[in-house]
């Protein structure tokens, strides 16, 4: 008998410290987990600021090819502007060149007109001593008289006239051409001023082009950031895969030490909930099955009351959640701000429900399943 009693002394010892062992291990790959989830948190934040950036870059690229394109419509306005007062100052340049070869002509005939007249002023001067009576007496009647008297008379009128006319044609012209070249250098004026136009839309075409292309290159950084960051999200879930498979063999090894020593019948073992647990029980069940179906809920629910009831794990429910490495909402923080916010109409029903005896599972442990870990699948998770 006191063999038997020693070796179930040892027995029990040895087991207590595969357990300890086991759950050390358990502990640490948990806490490797945690720190892989927090990792991939942190990088799926960082991605979301990266495609934020891209966006807001890309945005940012469109409003500035809308500028561009706004101001290539204003310099082929202006161009078509500059060709216009091109054709007109042309225009105006054949229109002076006729005036200065109207006024030239004008001037010409002018002095022309006036030596003529001089001519014939001078002649009729110089046969001007010839009496009347010698006038009378060489005429052949009193009509042939007065006719070249009239003739005489007619002939400086005329030139007289002639001059007038020739000399207001002339200013005339003079005016004319006065008014096309300042007409011109209006149109001069306007020419460097829509040159001025010209240079300062291609300035500012030259800077938007610039910014276009350091918009493009900074999109292309932040989408290789992008790229990067999820190359590295892909590594750490892969990471997160192997952790939770290492956690899968060392929960295994633990639940084989607790099995191999747990003979009691945890149907007898009997839990009067604390006043706060229903609530500390519903934000732990939203934490860790939000999303998963009503019987999922139950099974996590289930799954910590067996712990309560097992004797090798705390006897509470605040106990079970709060041990160390065991459930990772507890370490990033998602619980207590679960706490904070409040819990969801189903999930404080299935924590009242399990306080209340109801129970779906006699597992101790559950993980997301990645098809590795043999038990019961309820939703996306295996319990065991």
């Amino acid at each position: 008998m006191r063999h038997n009693f020693l070796r179930r002394i040892l027995g029990g010892i040895l087991t207590g410290c595969i357990l300890v062992t086991a759950t050390v291990h358990a502990g640490t790959t948990q806490k490797d987990i945690d720190k892989a989830k927090d990792q991939i948190t942190d990088l799926k934040k960082q991605k979301e600021d990266a495609k934020d950036q891209v966006d807001s870059l890309t945005n940012e690229k469109q409003g500035l090819e809308s500028d561009l394109s706004g101001l290539n419509g204003q310099l082929n306005t202006i161009t078509s502007d500059m060709n216009q007062l091109e054709q007109q100052a042309a225009q105006k340049e054949d229109e002076i060149n006729t005036a200065a070869e109207d006024l030239k002509r004008s001037e010409e005939r002018s002095a022309e007109q006036y030596e003529d007249m001089k001519v014939r002023i001078q002649y009729i001067y110089e046969n001007g001593n010839q009496s009347v009576w010698d006038m009378l007496i060489h005429v052949s009647s009193i009509a042939e008289f007065l006719n070249q008297a009239e003739y005489t008379s007619a002939i400086n009128q005329y030139d007289r006239n002639m001059l007038t006319a020739y000399q207001e044609l002339t200013e005339q012209i003079k005016k004319q051409k006065k008014e096309l070249e300042e007409q011109k250098e209006e149109l001069t004026v306007l020419q460097q001023e829509k040159q001025k136009e010209q240079e300062k839309v291609n300035s500012l075409i030259e800077d938007t082009q610039k910014k276009i292309q350091e918009s493009s290159e900074k999109i292309e950084d932040a989408q290789s950031d992008v790229e990067s960051i999820d190359a590295k999200i892909e590594k750490m879930i892969e990471y997160e895969k192997q952790l939770e498979i290492q956690k899968a063999k060392e929960d295994a090894a633990r639940l084989a030490a607790i099995k191999k020593q747990e003979q009691e019948n945890r149907s007898n073992v009997t839990y009067a909930p604390a006043q706060s647990d229903a609530y500390l029980l519903a934000a732990i069940i939203q934490c860790e099955a939000w999303g998963e179906p009503y019987d999922g809920k139950l099974a996590v629910g289930s799954v910590i009351m067996n712990r309560v009831r097992s004797s090798y794990f705390p006897n509470t429910v605040s106990g079970v959640i709060y041990q160390g490495g065991q459930f990772s909402p507890v370490a990033s923080g998602r619980l207590a701000y679960r706490l904070e916010q409040g819990v969801a109409s189903d999930c404080m029903s299935a924590a009242q429900a399990v306080l209340g005896g109801t129970s779906t599972t006699n597992c101790l442990y559950f993980r997301v399943n990645n098809g590795i870990i043999e038990g019961t699948v309820i939703g996306n998770h295996v319990f065991y």
